[in-house]
Parts: C-alpha cells; structure tokens; sequence
C-alpha cells in the first residue's frame, strides 16, 4: 500500500466524529461513500425536509448537463472547485462521455481532508491520472489554489478553462467574503473561460412551513464540518460579476437546459436549486 493511500485511509478514521458534508451529500445522490454518523444526519435533515435527496440529485444533474455544455463548446480543462467526492456523474466521466478522444483534463480541489482522502482513493481506480487529479486547497485562498493547481502540470491558465464551483457556495458565508473571492478567479481566468455556479437557495418559499424548515437546515448544518448560508437568485447573480451569462442565464437549475433525466422539469422552482454560466469575452 501506497503512503498516499494509508495517509488517506487514515484521515478517512480520524473523520468519523462528526457528520461530512461531503459524505452527506453522496448519500443523498445515492453514493456509497459514507458511514452512519452521515446517514444519521441525512435521514434527520429528510424527516424535516422530505425532498433534500431530490435537491441534491437536481445539482448534481445540472453539473453533467453543464459539462456537457462546456465541453461541446471547445473547454478542454476544468478546475472543479469544492468537488467532493468522486461519485456517479463525475466531471471528467461526462467529459470523456462528450469527448471520447480523451483530451480533457480536470483537477479536482477541495479543502476538507475527508474529501481529498476519499478522492485519493477512488479516482485511483476510476480515472486516468495524466490527465485527472485530486489536490487539497480552499476555495477562500484563490493565490494558493491556483498555484496548486499550475503544480499538477495539467491546467494551461493562459487557455480557457471551466471553473466549476457546483453546489459549494451555501457553504460559504457573506461574511468568508466570497465577492472578492470570486472576483479573483474571474480576473485570473483566460477569455473565453466559462464560471459554472450553482447553490441551493431560499428564492420564494412556497409557505411559511417551507421558508422555516430552510432555516432549520440551515441551523442542522451549523454542526457538521460545513455551515453556511442560502441566498436568492438576485442575492447569488452578483457572483458571476459583469461575465456574459449564457442563455437561458441564472435560472432555477432544472430549467437551465433540461433533458430526459432532469427532476422538476415542469415545476423547476421547486427545486431549491439555482445555476448557470458565466463567459469571459475579454
């Protein structure tokens, strides 16, 4: 056994103490990277809001629909920021999917150790490393991401590239100051680069029952490894700055290119989800 993989098997047992976001959110896409104290947390966060498990399948649908997007228009490298853990649907599966050719490249980054270990792991059975990897930085500390990210050798930051920060930023709070956060990957960026964001969001509850049972989650989440914050649609739009965005632009995300597979097709604001992308033109 590998260094890497008994450090990653280690951090994996010294996680268990309290619920993971990222292990949460896998349970709920229907993964199978998780332990009980997560299932616990996840089985009381559906008792008060039955429908979690669809909100998360909904984001992690709307990031293979916007990969899908990206790469049929040219991206050949992505930097999925936050990404969690490697699970049904990954980037660089989709990608290989829409380009069997083999050319795209993605690094993987995420700042909690309990996901970068899982994806250790998993993304040595599943992906090709010369063109796929897993680092630890914070999305808060853009100067050290990016550098971490030019180490891996697989990201040209002078080409476009697709930034993908899906179902993250309601893990960051207003006062972490994610406004100038993004503001610095939007200026690092090459044109022609495309921003893929997406959040959960407390747009228009349907009762007063619905808006109480978001601050509930909210609260539930306070004592996991991730707290955060829900946002608007108007609230959220702010991060894409003065990029272009794509038609049909911030949306609730099953209305954001449906297809087939995509839930609340016909109800999309009963989601709970927004997306869209961004384009820098110059």
């Amino acid at each position: 056994m590998t260094e890497a993989r008994q450090e990653a098997l280690r951090a994996v047992e010294s996680s268990l103490d309290r619920p993971s976001a990222a292990r949460i959110y896998d349970y709920f896409i229907g993964g199978e990277t998780h332990y009980a104290i997560d299932r616990e947390f996840a089985e009381k966060v559906r008792e008060r809001m039955p429908l979690m498990g669809e909100y998360c399948r909904t984001s992690r649908l709307f990031l293979g629909r916007a990969v899908r997007y990206c790469v049929e228009r040219g991206i050949r490298q992505f930097v999925d920021v936050g990404s969690g853990l490697p699970t049904a649907g990954n980037v660089h599966d989709v990608a290989d999917e829409v380009r069997p050719e083999g050319d795209v490249r993605v690094v993987y980054v995420d700042n909690e150790a309990i996901a970068l270990a899982h994806s250790t792991l998993l993304l040595a059975d599943t992906a090709d490393p010369d063109r796929h990897q897993a680092i630890a930085a914070d999305l808060l500390d853009p100067e050290d991401l990016w550098l971490q990210v030019r180490r891996t050798g697989l990201i040209d930051l002078d080409q476009p590239v697709a930034l993908v920060v899906n179902a993250v930023l309601h893990f960051i709070k207003d006062e972490q100051d994610p406004d100038r956060v993004l503001k610095d990957y939007r200026r690092r960026l090459a044109p022609g680069s495309l921003l893929v964001l997406s959040q959960m969001t407390n747009e228009n509850p349907r009762s007063e029952d619905e808006r109480q049972a978001l601050a509930d989650i909210v609260a539930y989440y306070e004592t996991t490894t991730n707290p955060g914050q829900l946002r608007t649609i108007d609230e959220f739009r702010r991060f894409f700055g003065d990029w272009e965005l794509e038609p049909p632009g911030l949306v609730y995300a099953p209305a954001w290119h449906p297809d087939e597979d995509t839930l609340f097709a016909d109800r999309p604001s009963a989601s709970r989800v927004i997306g869209g992308i961004g384009r820098k033109r110059s």
